[in-house]
């Protein structure tokens, strides 16, 4: 099997030659330029022999063009830093205005789609990373929108609607530069965060929209959910896609929780994202912390918890920047059956 087919058929819970993997991380040293970017990205998915490529641009590049203050250092390890957004009182929602995905900060991600496009192996998949209008906002304006969305509900929707116009033109922008899909990241599905009611106000109705304008153009369509105590069955109910990933290692559901609730593939099953210990959230990173031997461990338990069906493997969040080489190399050995 070739890598694109490999994906395809673990998705449609089809017969596998092997599980399909892929680990990302965030390069802050170059996801400034999209040309380092495309050719870094290239070469790491070339020398770990990843199947496919969950596209890095930096976490913030949705919202620096609608006027986020963002310190940038270009360092591994540095990544950029919110310092403050353009709303300082309500009627600041309503300045914020559509911007076509093709210039500034957008415009360079798509640079980095296209650049990826020529430098990748023709049958590697790649998926875009595209974020949720209300996790956009949230970026974009600071803690303040979760009070906001309460005493003031039509600034806030004003300013999903904006933010939902700019991300559906940047689909469309990738969609022809040939992504195979997306990486649909929902940061605010958490129950600490927001109570149902206002999720299914002011997140559900805007991630359908973005959702549904491409699950029937693309194939490999992930939903991630970011964080521990999530909306993991409200998600997996109602919202489209192929693929769901959250962090299986660290919060509920388990993927033998989750297989039981869902025939829908996981991509799944590496630790790298937060855990509780003593009250506290704590890092909790095995490729980073761990050793080859550990690894491989780790990665066969979660193939087993699903008898390897309906699975690719691959952290519930990023890894760390800084993760050995070998430890890295690990994961490709854990796959094979």
């Amino acid at each position: 099997m070739n890598k694109s087919q490999r994906v395809e058929a673990a998705i449609k819970g089809q017969s596998v030659d092997r599980i399909p993997f892929s680990v990302w991380y965030h390069m802050s040293g170059v996801d400034q330029d999209p040309v380092s970017l495309a050719e870094t990205t290239a070469e790491l998915t070339k020398k770990y022999d990843y199947d496919f490529v969950k596209m890095m641009p930096f976490g913030l590049y949705g919202v620096q063009d609608l006027g986020a203050r963002i310190k940038i250092y270009s360092q591994q390890g540095k990544p950029p830093v919110w310092e403050h957004g353009p709303v300082n009182k309500i009627e600041d929602y309503f300045s914020l205005k559509p911007i076509p995905a093709i210039q500034g900060t957008y415009g360079k991600q798509l640079e980095f789609t296209e650049l990826l496009r020529k430098q990748l192996p023709g049958d590697v998949p790649y998926i875009q990373t595209i974020f949720s209008p209300l996790t956009t906002l949230h970026k974009l304006v600071g803690d303040r929108v979760l009070e906001d969305l309460k005493t003031s509900p039509e600034a806030v929707r004003y300013a999903l609607a904006v933010i939902t116009e700019i991300t559906l033109d940047f689909i469309n922008e990738n969609i022809k530069r040939g992504v195979s899909g997306f990486f649909f990241a929902t940061q605010e599905a958490r129950k600490e965060l927001i109570s149902l009611e206002n999720y299914r106000t002011f997140a559900e109705p805007y991630d359908l929209q973005v959702l549904q304008s491409y699950v029937n153009r693309t194939w490999f369509n992930v939903v991630h959910i970011h964080g521990l105590d999530v909306y993991f069955d409200e998600i997996a109910q109602h919202y489209p896609g192929n693929v769901i990933n959250w962090h299986d290692r660290n919060t509920e559901p388990s993927l033998a929780e989750a297989r039981a609730t869902t025939d829908k593939a996981f991509l799944a099953g590496i630790a790298a994202a937060t855990k509780v210990v003593d009250g506290k959230e704590v890092r909790d990173d095995i490729i980073q912390d761990g050793t080859p031997e550990s690894i491989i461990a780790h990665i066969r338990e979660a193939i087993a918890s699903v008898d390897g069906k309906r699975l690719l493997i691959g952290p519930g969040c990023c890894v760390d920047q800084f993760a050995p080489e070998e430890n890295l190399a690990a994961v490709r050995k854990a796959v094979e059956l």
